[in-house]
């Protein structure tokens, strides 16, 4: 006699063998494996671990954007948001509408409230955050988002996309669409940031 697995939870044993092929969020919300993860498509994906330059700019950055956001907004790191049913994947940095969410009982911040999201590129991850993240993130709608990468210098570059509704992908924003020097935007609230500060220890 067939078990129908397909609200079976994810356990440490069977997380590799998703029923019927994938996931969903709510079947591995609550799973506890020994690696840092993400939801992708239905599947867990193992996340690797990151330089030290990742870590400190995404830290650095987190900080500065956290001490000038207006009240209306919160701001996490490596925090998921849920994209949809399959999709649950970590940005470096989320900035959402804090209006309404009740921190002690979510277990992921609904997309829907997101307004930034932003991703510090590292060597083993190249693919997914030029592409296959933001690509989620435009299909959530998320409206704002960030692409963080190692310049000359080792200093930062910021390259800053706005979401056209109308065609559900990013677009470099228009006035300022990479930042090298300092980071200056309005969008969703305005920050400035001497990028090559985030370097200082």
């Amino acid at each position: 006699m067939s078990t129908d697995r397909r609200l079976e939870k994810a356990t440490p044993e069977t997380w590799t063998n998703p029923p019927g092929g994938r996931w969903t969020f709510d079947q591995v919300k609550d799973v506890v494996l020994p690696f840092d993860w993400e939801l992708v498509d239905g599947v867990i994906e193992v996340r690797g671990m990151a330089e030290w330059w990742h870590d400190q700019i995404r830290d650095e950055l987190f900080f500065r954007i956290k001490q000038v956001k207006p009240d209306l907004y919160g701001v996490n790191a490596e925090r998921c948001p849920v994209l949809d049913a399959y999709n649950s994947v970590k940005p470096d940095i989320v900035v959402f509408d804090k209006s309404g969410i009740d921190v002690a009982s979510s277990a992921a911040t609904p997309a829907t409230i997101v307004k930034l999201a932003v991703e510090v590129v590292s060597p083993g991850s190249q693919a997914r955050d030029r592409s296959g993240k933001p690509f989620l993130y435009a299909e959530a709608g998320i409206p704002y988002f960030w692409r963080v990468e190692h310049g000359a210098d080792d200093r930062p570059v910021v390259h800053e996309f706005w979401l056209r509704r109308d065609v559900g992908e990013y677009v470099p924003a228009p006035e300022h669409p990479r930042h090298t020097e300092k980071l200056e935007t309005d969008r969703p609230f305005p920050v400035g940031v001497d990028l090559a500060s985030l370097l200082e220890l």
